[in-house]
């Protein structure tokens, strides 16, 4: 192989090695020789050599905050077991440069990869205050099925903040989602033993009812004007029957004196 054809290669290895592609939710920056960022974003797709300088990637999209085991104070001042939730946000990829060069590091994180997350532990900071401010305003008993109502205020909160802050624009939350709400033992057993006592006094009071209800079945039949009237009912009862032939056998009551005159021949 010549001169020309080795050079030709070397050129084409280093277009290959000497290469970083931004991918689709990422944006990147360069970074050249003296470590410097420059402040134009590099977008999704294209190529960009590293032969001198690097690039930096930073994922802009559907960052997850994954927070665990709070114990946020509810408003009747009982601390809740246990809290988790999930907060997504995205990165306005026309504000990395921004981000990164002007706010302090510890607001990002870095995995153990060495992916930057632009203001992952600043919104972790921001979200956790939210929840803590959301679930204080709702009673222990009712934070399990007010899980709604707490994601929609949390979320509210965090964009509240932002907006104080100015970052509005430039984080935008996604997504709030509470995947765990545990009120104290205490709570939920006091709840339950109310619970019970509720059914109990349900379960009296209709006895009560009953008992009233056969009570003034009782009065209505001692009543003597009632007795009477169910005597004569009776006997208007029995007159019908026979007149109809439904009555085969004639019940004479205990102060039967006649029902016609019988007439001699």
């Amino acid at each position: 192989m010549n001169k020309f054809g080795m050079s030709v290669l070397a050129i084409a290895l280093v277009g290959i090695t000497g290469c970083t592609r931004v991918e689709t939710g990422e944006v990147g920056l360069r970074q050249n020789f003296s470590k410097q960022i420059e402040p134009t974003e590099l977008v999704a797709g294209s190529i960009n050599q590293t032969l001198v300088g690097n690039v930096l990637l930073f994922q802009v999209r559907d960052i997850g905050l994954d927070l665990q085991n709070l114990n946020p104070q509810t408003s009747d001042n009982s601390t809740l077991a246990d809290f988790d939730m999930m907060v997504v946000y995205s990165v306005n990829p026309s504000s990395v440069s921004d981000l990164y060069t002007t706010k302090a590091r510890a607001f990002h994180a870095e995995d153990k990869n060495g992916d930057t997350f632009l203001m992952y532990n600043y919104m972790s900071t921001i979200a956790r205050n939210a929840a803590y401010k959301s679930v204080g305003k709702i009673a222990a008993m009712d934070t399990v099925r007010s899980r709604d109502a707490i994601e929609t205020d949390i979320m509210n909160e965090i964009r509240a903040n932002l907006k104080e802050e100015k970052l509005d624009t430039a984080l935008i939350v996604t997504q709030v989602q509470i995947r765990n709400i545990q009120p104290a033992k205490e709570i939920v057993a006091s709840a339950n033993m109310a619970i019970s006592k509720q059914n109990e006094l349900i379960a009296k009071q209709k006895e009560v009812q009953i008992a009233q209800a056969e009570a003034q079945r009782q009065d209505f039949l001692s009543r003597p004007q009632n007795l009477e009237y169910m005597r004569v009912q009776a006997q208007l009862n029995i007159s019908e029957g026979v007149r109809d032939g439904r009555v085969q056998t004639i019940i004479v009551p205990n102060n039967f004196t006649s029902i016609g005159r019988i007439t001699e021949k």
